[in-house]
């Protein structure tokens, strides 16, 4: 299957082979065109609004009776069109691993501790400046089994949705100077240098509280050149 490059920006191969699970799964049929009524696919999209989003689900480290362990930090930035212009009302929605390269999942059973007072998962509304903001702790790195003592960076995984599910994209927040990026196959994948920079968030010292949490900026680009790169269908990790 060929790259896909939309506005001349580089997207990485859906079979990208160092990226081994996606020479499994990646689509091997072109895609079909929905012919009988493309609206119709959209009638059963979800309705959000400031009643179904609270500022709790935005703050993850008050969610549970006490305070999770680690390094507390502020991610916040605006989701924006290809023109810059700002998205609102659009629902984003974090997950991550705890601060010691922990998810809360079933399925992830490495040798980490779990954090009893961390869940791992936000969501809010952009504002009139298509704004977002999260209060979370740093995730730590943790084991993937890709290769041989394969780690994957920090990072935070955005999903972005517009009016209904089939406009979903989902993307991941990396964090500057992290010694692992030359060693994951999922942020190389990204072969565009220009692309990948995009993925990493900037520390921003006016954004930190005294006494409280680092601050971070990361604004996400919904199309265009200098688009956010986003995953295919089951890409995350």
């Amino acid at each position: 299957m060929a790259a896909y490059e939309p506005d001349g920006t580089a997207h990485p191969r859906r079979d990208y082979a160092p990226y081994r699970s996606t020479l499994l799964r990646h689509p091997r049929q072109p895609l079909l065109a929905v012919k009988d009524d493309p609206d119709a696919v959209e009638l059963t999209g979800p309705v959000f609004g400031p009643t179904d989003v609270t500022d709790l689900d935005a703050d993850l480290t008050r969610q549970h009776q006490g305070e999770p362990l680690g390094e507390r930090i502020t991610v916040t930035g605006r989701i924006l069109d290809r023109e810059g212009r700002p998205v609102r009302d659009q629902l984003v929605e974090i997950w991550q691993a705890n601060a010691s390269g922990r998810y809360a999942h079933q399925r992830d059973q490495h040798p980490a501790p779990l954090d009893p007072n961390f869940t791992g998962v936000g969501r809010c509304l952009t504002d009139a400046e298509g704004g977002y903001r999260f209060t979370t702790v740093k995730p730590g790195a943790y084991p993937w089994r890709n290769h041989v003592n394969a780690w994957r960076p920090a990072h935070i995984h955005f999903s972005l949705f517009g009016s209904a599910f089939t406009q979903r994209l989902v993307t991941q927040m990396y964090f500057p100077g992290d010694p692992l990026f030359p060693y994951d196959p999922i942020l190389q994948s990204v072969t565009d240098a220009r692309a990948r920079e995009r993925l990493v968030a900037a520390y921003e010292h006016g954004l930190s509280k005294p006494e409280f949490a680092l601050g971070y900026r990361w604004d996400v680009v919904l199309d265009g050149p200098a688009a956010t790169w986003t995953e295919g269908e089951g890409e995350q990790s």
